[in-house]
């Protein structure tokens, strides 16, 4: 798989999941709280994967940065952006056809 159909699958499963029971499934117990909920998990995320990132092992570093990413296309999805849009702002910044 690669790493584009990657992230299509995690956003597949984060549409999925926020549907499901929110007694059940983290991730729809944080669409029930709302888009102030899934922005401040962004914002600890980003906190955390910066403290990791000065003083912790690369393990937490990327463990962290995983949770920021999830977190992110939570924040994306729930504003109805994806990861594609991002891509496609990458692109433009960088006058490319491909950002994979």
């Amino acid at each position: 798989m690669s790493k584009t159909e990657f992230i299509d699958r995690v956003t597949e499963i984060i549409k999925e999941r926020k549907n499901a029971d929110p007694a059940e499934s983290y991730t729809a117990s944080l669409y029930k709280d709302g888009l102030n909920k899934i922005a401040q998990k962004v914002g600890e995320e980003a906190t955390e994967t910066i403290i990791a990132a000065l003083g912790e092992t690369d393990e937490r570093l990327v463990s962290e940065s995983a949770d920021l990413i999830f977190h992110l296309m939570m924040l994306l999805d729930i504003k109805g952006l994806s990861m594609d849009d991002v891509m496609d702002e990458l692109n433009r910044r960088n006058n490319t056809d491909d950002c994979t």
